[in-house]
């Protein structure tokens, strides 16, 4: 358990046994639509093929790893949520969220290729109910770097969900995870925030109770445990 006074560790929140135990429990939920819309690839090639590349570019991270693995990531991504309208697409320049419009699908656009944008830009789809959806960046302000404490303070009581999801998607890809706070250059002290454990409290509630993680959540993590976890 972490307390506010140290710098959580998010690395021991999912051993092998715990991403087995995690996986079982997804299964066993009785979320007709989330067990329709994953057993559509469960019992095709899909699965089998993400989890070979998936092997492949985790056997390999040092050639060019960064960009296979967001490729892995769009294409998976983009499969499974086909039927949403929605698609991954990566950006040159910051994030953002384009909803749908006319024949277009919506566009959830990760900053300059990388992969840690990619899964914390898919998170904060996921926790967006269908309203959000329809709005450019989900209807959220934003302010950027240099934030009052007030905004600071604002900032972090949305991020905890979408961050707690991305470090859960994180580690099911057997990748290291670190809380961001998006304020490097703050005028004021920082010392005090106790945004780091309530992301890692957030963590082990969706790990002890994944009944309480959005559907497209479940949807995605049941597929990452399936696919990235392997002996």
């Amino acid at each position: 358990m972490s307390s506010c006074d140290t710098k959580p560790d998010f690395s021991d929140l999912l051993s092998y046994i715990e991403d087995k135990a995690l996986l079982q429990h997804l299964i066993d939920l009785t979320d007709p639509i989330v067990s329709f819309q994953y057993e559509k690839y469960e019992n095709k090639e899909y699965l089998n093929k993400w989890r070979k590349e998936w092997q492949k570019i985790y056997a390999n991270k040092a050639v060019d790893g960064e960009q296979v693995a967001t490729d892995w990531l769009i294409q998976l991504f983009n499969t499974l949520f086909a039927h949403q309208q929605v698609i991954l697409v990566c950006s040159s320049g910051e994030p953002e969220y384009f909803p749908a419009h006319g024949n277009q699908p919506a566009r959830i656009e990760f900053a300059h290729g990388f992969f840690a944008s990619a899964l914390h830009e898919i998170s904060h789809w996921c926790m967006a109910g269908r309203t959000r959806r329809t709005l450019s960046d989900f209807g959220y302000w934003y302010a950027p770097d240099g934030r009052s404490a007030a905004q600071q303070q604002a900032f972090e009581h949305v991020e905890i969900k979408p961050q707690a999801l991305e470090c859960l998607f994180t580690l099911a890809c057997k990748n290291s995870f670190q809380v961001s706070q998006d304020n490097l250059f703050a005028t004021f002290d920082t010392s005090g925030s106790t945004f780091a454990n309530d992301v890692y409290m957030q963590v082990i509630e969706y790990i002890e109770k994944p009944h309480t993680l959005p559907r497209d959540a479940k949807v995605l993590l049941r597929t990452f445990l399936s696919v990235c976890t392997y002996s």
